[in-house]
């Protein structure tokens, strides 16, 4: 647990460090998709640090996911950004869909999560393309390390 806390610090230090300027929109609404779709909504509370909210179906149940993001210019390319953040999920399943399979009919998970991405804010139409990897780990439920979620998310800028 000490190691976990450490790089938890560590990640978080790093954050408030870089001061790349990296803001091309102030909100985005969107979809996302991948192994697990559903909706994303991204908000940038200064020019660099973001929160972004994410509903997404998972084994025939439900995931809310909150996160804080930091964004910096990428290969300096103007409107390319890649980003990286923490933050938290809970999650609502069906156990009958599960890979886990137990006697309860439903499952709830909370768990810690992370995010590392890339995204282009389009100068012509107000549309922002992103793709990430955000790894979790549940601490309460099915307990344990999951690496498979990925996405490509489309959102409407403004």
């Amino acid at each position: 647990m000490n190691m976990k806390k450490i790089l938890f610090t560590i990640t978080f230090t790093f954050c408030f460090l870089v001061f790349a300027n990296a803001q091309d929109y102030k909100t985005g609404l969107g979809l996302r998709g991948g192994p697990f779709i559903g909706f994303t909504v991204k908000h940038f509370l200064n020019q660099k640090a973001a929160i972004e909210g994410i509903a997404s179906t998972r084994w025939k149940g439900i995931e809310f996911t909150g996160l804080y993001e930091v964004h910096n210019k990428a290969f300096k390319v103007d409107r390319l950004n890649w980003y990286f953040g923490g933050g938290g999920h809970i999650g609502f399943y069906n156990n009958n869909y599960t890979k886990w399979g137990t006697v309860q009919s439903t499952y709830t998970n909370v768990g810690v999560d992370g995010i590392l991405g890339l995204e282009y804010n389009f100068r012509e139409v107000p549309i922002n393309l992103s793709i990430d990897w955000k790894p979790s780990f549940n601490i309460i439920g099915y307990t344990g390390f999951w690496g498979d979620n990925g996405a490509l998310s489309i959102r409407y800028i403004f």
